[in-house]
C-alpha cells in the first residue's frame, strides 16, 4: 500500500475472545490486539503524542455452513475444512481498526468476500497439508496459493481482504483516524 510500517504481535489468546456472530468476533479480537500493543507500548515509554502515528489491527475468519472457522488446530481439521469448501462456497469476514495513537481516536469495520470453488480433489488438499501452511491461516483457506487457485470458481469481493486486509477499507479508516 506504500506505507512504511513496523510489525509487532500482540500475544493474545484469541481463544479467550468468543461471539457468536462473525463480524463481532473480528472486531472485538482487533480491538484487544490494539490494547495489548497500546499497552505494550506504555511499558517502553514509547511517546504516543509524539507525531501522529496509526496503530492497524485487523483479524478474519472463515465462515462455511453457517460456522465460524479460524486457524485449524490439527492437520486433520486442516483436511475436514477444506473437503468441505469443494464444490461449495464460504465466506470471509476480516475487520480493520485504526488507532491514531496520539489523539486516541479509533474507526473500525468489517469486510465481507464470498469466495466459490470447483471440486477440489483429495490429492491436492493432501498436498496443501503436508506443506503445512494452511495451519496458519484462518479456515485453512490461502486463495492465493498456487495449489488452491485453480479450483477457485469465484471471488465475490476484493481479493485483498480475502488474504487478510482490505485496502479499501483500511485506506478509509486510515483517513477517518487522521
Amino acid at each position: 500500500m506504500g506505507y512504511e510500517f513496523t510489525i509487532m504481535t500482540a500475544d493474545i489468546d484469541e481463544k479467550e475472545i468468543r461471539r457468536d456472530k462473525p463480524d463481532e468476533l473480528v472486531m472485538v479480537l482487533a480491538e484487544a490486539k490494539a490494547d495489548a500493543i497500546i499497552s505494550r507500548l506504555r511499558t517502553i515509554d514509547y511517546k504516543m503524542d509524539a507525531e501522529p502515528t496509526l496503530l492497524i489491527t485487523a483479524d478474519i475468519v472463515v465462515v462455511h455452513e453457517g460456522e465460524i472457522k479460524e486457524k485449524p488446530s490439527s492437520k486433520e481439521e486442516a483436511r475436514q475444512f477444506i473437503k468441505g469448501y469443494s464444490g461449495g462456497h464460504v465466506s470471509t469476514v476480516g475487520s480493520v481498526l485504526v488507532t491514531n495513537l496520539k489523539t486516541g481516536t479509533r474507526r473500525g469495520g468489517t469486510d465481507t468476500v464470498e469466495v466459490y470453488f470447483h471440486d477440489i480433489p483429495d490429492e491436492v488438499i493432501d498436498n496443501m497439508i503436508e506443506e503445512g501452511v494452511v495451519l496458519n491461516v484462518a479456515g485453512g483457506l490461502l486463495l492465493e496459493h498456487p495449489l488452491t487457485l485453480p479450483f477457485v470458481e469465484a471471488v465475490v469481493g476484493a481479493a485483498d481482504s480475502v488474504m487478510g486486509l482490505s485496502k479499501a477499507l483500511t485506506e478509509k479508516l486510515i483517513e477517518e483516524a487522521l
